[in-house]
């Protein structure tokens, strides 16, 4: 690898960072072509403390510890040094990490090569394979000339994340092929290309081990194989030592390095790799099973029509407990082995469908361009326009999404042309364009009949328009996510309505096509008919929470939510994340925990929605759901603006809005902007927070998604009057009664009360005050009462009524610290003292020597993190942020605690956890 990648840069940083703290030393590791030597070739450049000494023999390692000052020595390919050279490279890590030299070790070795005894005690870090982005970064440096969207991702599919592959893959292709003139050889990546990035040379089969090995691995995708099942088909005795190349855990054989296995199988004959899968087939147990099946299915050439019906049956089995990936390639294979084009194009629609399961959208897409053909029918064409519009409303530009599901509606039968119209429907709302939702759930698909300006609960530019659904005392339209095409949309922002909270339980289902409920009450919602909503609603909620099914479950979820149901929401969520992990469904965890995410924001609980956020983000990203991230993201930024981390706050509203603009995610992007106009507030800046907030909840063309918005408008209000503007939020708080009077969201009226507390005059304003604090009695949430309790305690000390005044204050500071809110319980802090009190001490459970209480909850977690032995990139991709971040907020912990390594906060964090202090 002659170049390096940002990602990698940054690994390099924070391992030297950690090295200072951490013992010293490090064995670097990793596949052949993943980049070792380029690791430390760039560690040396970066190391700022002292010189560097590349070492090359045993000899001069004292000459190089014998170095004064910080040092940085470097030995690469460790592994291939003699056994005695190898011990005295042991002693000296030994001696670096026992004993106070100021020198750091970073040593190599091959990770497709047995471990050398002598160096297995040590650290390691194993350097894993570059990601997508990274990819293509080093792509586009090497490449000669331009290189169209298709090469490049058949090139980053190659390489398989194995940057030394990927360069001699770049370097195969002529400008006219990167450029995508020219037809790329196939297959892309030979046994020449793999067997000269591997480097050593593969060793003689005898028996054929290594090919049966390789050949197990291959048919099913995974990196190991049945240990029994490849030693009988090789006819190897389970006693006899496996060749150098293979290792051998709980009954599973593998290749040390997964490239190797790759070179292996391409460099086989045709025909020596068919009679190994035939061996692994005929050694199979039972030979009616997916796995001996697909085996016979890569023993064959040309096409076998009685084969592919069987694999395809088999993969199909519903009773079969088979993930979705190793169905994917079954499916995938069985069209390869198909005749009749029809036919064909429909097992590679299937292929897809498990593919995107699996969580491996861009695979699914290049299945679903195989399902073509002039003889494919209708229902075909349909069915891969729903899918495409799945992957798309996951992944893509969601206009686009509609457009593919109205056009799958179109050629499908019901039902699954009502799958399509919800599909429509759920892009429609996610790119905030009521007209498109409304007229995809029309039966008709027409624009409604309604102006929508009297339509919509939430769309009107005027409060004329809300005079209707506000005299039936109705539910208001609830914020949704982008959803499965096939039930629901997928994590909506729902109001609490306790009064139907837990209905469900203990009831039969009722009887009902889920579908058409779901489109029913969505629509009737759309048009402010609540009357006509609840009923299809309840019965979609019913009949999901009565069943396994994932995708029922998540429709289930969202019709709670529109109903304000959010105990249900919990419930359905819940057990849908249960079921998508129970079946391998990669593509649907990340949906299920959106909605758990939003509903436990809507109920106050801020903390538990960023767990499941920050899972739910993790998996979005590993499923390449960069639309569901991107909510995730803003879910992240609106809990990071109540716990007052601004720089976390900036930085998940920006990775939501990177996606929103690009993708068209009008409520991901009104949800960014009001977490970020909520941190600003929070930080005493109310001048910039009505700036931000103003455009969205103010009637224009520029008002946030019309389901959110009004989300906004207490902090909007609160802002304004802060700001000295009270008369710019005067109309919008007519606009939230109309919200609150609908009674779905048991904090609106105590927020109603606080808004016009806000703008009242002094007679008034405190009457105001005390029936918002009131009515919080009636809803949980300690950070909306504590607001309520800040801001009547700010107007009862300008007004000289400072022992009230000081009994608001500290209950509001109390609040703020129960839920997590330091900044916000800084602001009541300063106002008590303004008011010449000072706040209470803090509990002595939280008040221990080492100060850990004094920490932020992000700065709490990363701390415990570091001090469980992680590096700051671990701590990253545990929660879901940046290494920036971490470095930011670790840099605050020692500067807060007074430390200077990490030694010393693992030492304060043992001794507090000893007396009990709150970690």
């Amino acid at each position: 690898m002659t170049g390096s990648t940002t990602a990698r840069q940054r690994l390099t940083a924070e391992l030297l960072d950690a090295l200072r703290t951490d013992g010293g030393v490090r064995v670097v590791t990793g596949e052949p072509g993943c980049g070792r030597t380029t690791f430390l070739d760039h560690a040396a450049r970066i190391f700022r403390p002292g010189p560097v000494r590349y070492v090359r023999a045993a000899h001069e390692l004292d000459e190089a510890l014998g170095t004064a000052g910080p040092l940085l020595v470097c030995v690469d390919d460790a592994d291939l040094w003699d056994a005695p050279s190898r011990a005295a490279l042991a002693r000296t890590a030994a001696r670096v990490r026992e004993t106070a030299v100021r020198t750091t070790l970073l040593l190599t070795v091959a990770a497709h090569r047995p471990p050398p005894p002598e160096l297995a005690h040590l650290p390691v870090l194993r350097l894993g394979p570059l990601t997508p982005v990274d990819a293509a970064l080093l792509i586009r440096e090497h490449a000669a000339g331009a290189v169209a969207t298709a090469v490049l991702e058949e090139l980053i599919t190659a390489a398989e994340g194995n940057p030394a592959l990927l360069l001699a893959l770049v370097r195969r292709l002529s400008p006219a092929q990167l450029s995508g003139r020219r037809a790329l050889p196939r297959p892309l990546a030979d046994g020449e290309v793999l067997a000269d990035v591997a480097g050593d040379r593969l060793p003689d089969d005898h028996g054929g081990l290594l090919l049966t090995t390789a050949a197990a691995a291959r048919a099913t995708g995974e990196e190991d194989a049945d240990a029994a099942l490849v030693l009988r088909a090789a006819h190897a005795s389970a006693n006899a030592p496996l060749p150098g190349l293979l290792t051998r855990s709980e009954g599973r054989l593998r290749f040390r390095s997964a490239l190797t296995a790759r070179a292996v199988y391409a460099l086989a004959t045709p025909e020596d790799r068919r009679a190994a899968h035939l061996a692994l087939a005929e050694a199979a147990t039972d030979a009616r099973d997916l796995l001996p099946l697909l085996h016979r299915a890569w023993a064959v050439t040309g096409t076998a029509p009685t084969l592919a019906a069987s694999l395809t049956s088999a993969a199909t089995d519903p009773s079969s407990t088979v993930p979705p990936a190793l169905r994917r390639r079954a499916l995938a294979r069985a069209a390869d082995l198909t005749p009749d084009e029809a036919e064909r194009a429909r097992r590679h629609l299937a292929a897809a469908e498990q593919a995107l399961l699996a969580g491996h959208a861009a695979d699914a897409l290049r299945l679903l361009d195989r399902a073509r053909g002039g003889s494919v029918p209708a229902s075909v064409r349909g069915g891969a326009e729903l899918l495409r519009g799945a992957v798309l409303l996951a992944d893509g530009p969601v206009e686009d999404a509609r457009e593919s599901f109205l056009l799958a509606a179109d050629l499908l039968p019901a039902p699954a042309a009502a799958r399509a119209t919800l599909g429509a429907a759920d892009a429609a709302w996610s790119a905030g364009d009521p007209t498109a939702c409304l007229s995809a759930l029309a039966p008709t698909r027409t624009p409604p009949t309604l102006p929508l300006a009297e339509a919509c609960v939430r769309v009107p530019q005027g409060p004329a328009a809300h005079d209707e659904p506000a005299r039936r005392g109705g539910q208001p339209c609830l914020p949704a996510t982008p959803g499965d095409p096939g039930g629901p949309s997928a994590a909506q922002v729902g109001a609490t309505a306790p009064r139907t909270a837990g209905r469900t339980a203990g009831h039969p289902p009722s009887v009902g096509d889920p579908s058409r409920d779901h489109r029913d009450g969505m629509r009737a919602v759309l048009l402010a008919r609540f009357d006509l909503a609840t009923t299809p609603l309840r019965r979609v909620v019913e009949n999901g929470l009565h069943g396994t099914d994932p995708d029922h479950l998540l429709r289930s979820a969202a019709a709670a939510l529109m109903l304000g149901d959010v105990t249900s929401a919990r419930r359905a969520g819940a057990r849908a994340l249960a079921a998508a992990r129970t079946s391998g469904s990669a593509s649907l965890e990340p949906r299920a925990l959106e909605y758990l995410a939003y509903a436990e924001l809507r109920a106050g609980r801020h903390q538990l929605a960023r767990t499941h956020a920050e899972e739910g983000l993790r998996t979005a990203e590993r499923a390449g759901q960069r639309n569901t991230a991107a909510h995730h993201h803003a879910v992240l930024a609106l809990a990071a603006s109540i716990e007052g981390e601004l720089d976390l706050v900036a930085e998940h509203a920006e990775a939501a809005l990177r996606t929103a603009r690009r993708h068209g995610l009008a409520q991901a992007a009104t949800l960014a902007h009001w977490a970020a106009a909520r941190a600003d507030l929070g930080a005493g800046r109310p001048r910039e927070a009505a700036g931000r907030l103003g455009p969205l909840v103010r009637p224009g063309a520029r008002r946030g998604h019309f389901a959110v918005w009004m989300l906004a408008v207490p902090c909007f209000v609160e802002a304004a009057a802060s700001a000295g503007r009270p008369q710019h939020a005067a109309a919008v708080v007519e606009d939230f009664a109309l919200w609150a009077a609908c009674g779905a969201d048991p904090q609106a009226p105590s927020q109603l009360l606080r808004c016009r507390a806000l703008l009242a005059g002094p007679d008034t304003a405190g009457e105001l005050y005390l029936r918002a604090l009131d009515q919080h009695d009636d809803s949980v949430g300690d950070f909306e009462r504590a607001r309520t309790e800040l801001l009547y305690g700010k107007w009862l000390r300008r007004r000289r009524r400072l022992r009230e005044a000081r009994t608001r204050l500290e209950e509001a500071r109390l609040g703020f610290e129960r839920c997590g809110a330091p900044l916000w319980a800084q602001q009541a802090a300063a106002e008590l003292r303004a008011g010449g009190a000072a706040p209470n001490a803090a509990p002595a459970a939280s008040s221990g020597a080492g100060g850990l209480a004094r920490l932020t909850p992000q700065q709490l977690r990363i701390a415990r993190y570091v001090a469980a032995g992680a590096t700051n990139r671990e701590v990253a991709l545990s929660l879901s942020v940046s290494t920036r971040t971490v470095d930011y907020h670790l840099r605050n912990v020692f500067a807060t605690l007074g430390l200077r390594s990490r030694v010393e906060l693992v030492r304060l964090v043992e001794r507090e956890e000893k007396t009990g202090a709150r970690l």
